[in-house]
Parts: C-alpha cells; sequence; structure tokens
C-alpha cells in the first residue's frame, strides 16, 4: 500500500488531467477518469482543486509564453484543438459566465493571458490605434468561429475543410489587426 503524499497525489491529478484533457477536452473527461489515471479518488479533485474547472484552469499554467493569434501556427493549433476537443472554460469565459465567481475570474485571467495580451502587446509594438479594443474585437471574432464551428449549427462552418476556415479565419483577424506582420 502506498503512503498517502498530498504534494505528489495533486501532481498526480494535474498531470493525469492535463492528458485527458488534452485527449478528449473538457466536456469529454470526467473526474472519474481523472482520478483512475492518476490512482486517486476522485473526491481529492474538489479537495485540491475546488472543481474539474478550476483542475482546467490549473493545467493551464505553464512556464511558456503564448504566441498570438496572428501567428499562423498558434491559430492552426487553437482551431485544431477546439475541434477535435471542443471549447474549454477559457474559451467559454468569452461567451458565458460561469456560476462560481472565482472560477470565472480564473478564465477570465486566463483568456486575458492566453489570447487577449500577446496580440495587444503585439499590436501596441507595431503603433496600432486602440491595441486593446482591437485584440478583444479579435478574440471576440475567434471566439465566435470556434465556438460556431464546435456547436455545428452553422452548416458552412462547420463543415467546411479546416485549412479554409483557418486562412479566412486569419484574414479576418489580420483585417481588425492591420500592418502588424
Amino acid at each position: 500500500m502506498r503512503t498517502r503524499n498530498a504534494s505528489r497525489t495533486r501532481d498526480e491529478l494535474l498531470v493525469a488531467a492535463s492528458e485527458l484533457f488534452a485527449e478528449r477536452g473538457f466536456d469529454g473527461t470526467t473526474t472519474r477518469d481523472i482520478g483512475e489515471r492518476a490512482g486517486a479518488d476522485p473526491a481529492l479533485i474538489a479537495r485540491y482543486f475546488g472543481s474539474k474547472a478550476a483542475l482546467y484552469l490549473a493545467t493551464l499554467h505553464t512556464d511558456d509564453a503564448p504566441r498570438d493569434l496572428l501567428d499562423p501556427e498558434r491559430l492552426a493549433d487553437l482551431l485544431s484543438r477546439i475541434g477535435n476537443q471542443g471549447p474549454g472554460p477559457v474559451l467559454r469565459a468569452a461567451v458565458q459566465r460561469h456560476d462560481d465567481e472565482a472560477i470565472q475570474g480564473a478564465a477570465q485571467t486566463a483568456l486575458d493571458e492566453r489570447l487577449v495580451a500577446p496580440l495587444r502587446a503585439r499590436l501596441a509594438a507595431a503603433g496600432i490605434d486602440r491595441p486593446a479594443l482591437r485584440a478583444e474585437l479579435a478574440v471576440a471574432a475567434f471566439t465566435g468561429i470556434a465556438l460556431g464551428r464546435a456547436a455545428g449549427a452553422l452548416p458552412a462552418l462547420r463543415d467546411a475543410p479546416e485549412d479554409d476556415v483557418l486562412a479566412l479565419t486569419a484574414e479576418l483577424l489580420a483585417a481588425i489587426s492591420p500592418r502588424t506582420t
């Protein structure tokens, strides 16, 4: 029998959640799945993180500085990941409030740090007027495209080849954020 180590268990839950969210997305992952993969009682997720959404947000904290949405690789990666796994709480924070204010605040902070701030910084450095507004407009447009495609309610968007969606999304974002390359 293994001796319980709270720090190790927390880390194992975090690793398991990161893997499962990457494989299955937020909605496709249950706390039971996370607990099984980590070899821990799923109830410990509530103890160490508060909720599945809070655990998801904890998986987002990396040392990598995210690239902005005008970076073609970043845009392609995000559209592909959302297409395969569905949107997580961070993207949803842009369009729908979470019931838990702490989770909502953390999701909004993550949304800003991961999507808005890198683009805002690029636009400001390029001397583009209203960089904060333009960055938020670009993120809102991207969010609408990603969520609309994931929901499948817009048939042309749903059925379009990923390369077409990527190219047209890049054009749209470039129009919002001109002359930054």
